[in-house]
């Protein structure tokens, strides 16, 4: 069981989403950063879809009620337990009555907390993910509240090894990190700030030649305004060759529309399964994850690249994504 001593700013139970279910109307949602959050879950011997507790920038106060096993991806957020400084992107061992709490936010938006068996939800539609705009999914359909406990579920045979493995035998330690960790070409933030990667979307050609090369040649800013369900882009405002009307058509994660006052919008998680402004790019799924730890009021911009560009980046990052798995678990054994 978790005590929620301290919401945050915006804390929520995410899975990898919703799926098979946009026919209806009903949104995907899921993690912002699925890497991070599958990374997490891997690092305490779970499942990658297991639930995850998705913190934004000002992170909540939670105290553990039993011993377990943690791991915190994504961004650092300058985690503490009891007090005491704890690192990311690697296995912890809490003791009952410890409590993890977070400083000033360092790098990233969004870190992702993995508990050993993962967070004990109800799914809605084969998904944990939380909509907070329809109130489904996670805990009570809603971001986490202070006062708030948490169960956990039974803990997978990896979890339980990995419990043992990094125990401390001094009863006097409330916890203990395990001694090795996520390596750099994963965690490491100077690189997530290069521009994304994009391809041309369907309705690219709509656009007059000018503002397509604004688009790659000059930076947007992350208003304030945006949430989970998009960045709304400002900056260089595009414009159409002539006025044309679009049906509504499928949208994605990284889809980056355009409305008549010429803003870029990209689509998140929590984006609506249609939309009928025109489509200026779509993000590859390789640097989504990038996307997601970008902060309203930074600056980012964008690289064309191929759709087979696009494929081979994705399918390379899946395998060193799958050759850390196979990593992690060897040190379970």
């Amino acid at each position: 069981m978790i005590h929620v001593l301290k919401s945050g700013l915006l804390t929520s139970i995410q899975d990898l989403g919703r799926y098979g279910y946009q026919k209806h109307g009903v949104i995907a949602s899921g993690a912002m950063d699925s890497e991070s959050h599958r990374i997490a879950n891997l690092l305490v011997g779970n499942h990658p879809n297991s639930p995850t507790m998705e913190i934004t920038l000002m992170g909540p106060v939670l105290e553990f009620q039993e011993d377990t096993c943690l791991a915190i991806c994504g961004g650092n957020l300058s985690p503490m337990i009891d007090g005491e400084r704890v690192s990311t992107w690697k296995p912890v061992y809490i003791r009952k009555g410890s409590e993890l709490r977070f400083g000033k936010p360092k790098e990233g938006f969004r870190s992702y907390l993995a508990v050993a068996g993962g967070f004990d939800v109800p799914e809605v539609m084969n998904s944990a993910s939380t909509y907070m705009r329809a109130g489904i999914g996670g805990f009570k359909g809603r971001a986490l509240q202070k006062g708030d406990c948490l169960s956990v579920r039974s803990k997978t045979k990896d979890s339980k090894l990995l419990l043992e493995k990094i125990k401390p035998k001094d009863k006097n330690i409330t916890f203990q990190e395990a001694g090795w960790f996520v390596p750099p070409e994963f965690s490491n933030y100077e690189d997530k700030k290069s521009s994304i990667r994009v391809m041309a979307g369907r309705e690219f050609d709509w656009f007059d030649e000018k503002s397509q090369k604004n688009f790659f040649q000059h930076s947007f800013q992350i208003d304030s305004k945006s949430d989970r369900m998009g960045y709304r882009l400002t900056g260089c405002p595009l414009s159409f060759k002539e006025e044309q009307s679009l049906l509504s058509e499928a949208v994605t994660f990284g889809t980056i529309q355009v409305p008549s006052e010429g803003n870029p919008i990209v689509l998140l998680a929590d984006r609506q399964t249609t939309g009928g402004y025109p489509k200026i790019a779509q993000v590859a799924s390789v640097d989504l994850p990038r996307l997601a730890q970008l902060r309203p009021g930074e600056s980012l911009s964008f690289t064309q690249i191929s759709h087979n560009e696009a494929q081979r980046l994705y399918l390379q990052r899946e395998n060193e994504i799958k050759q850390l798995q196979l990593g992690i678990a060897s040190k379970f054994r």
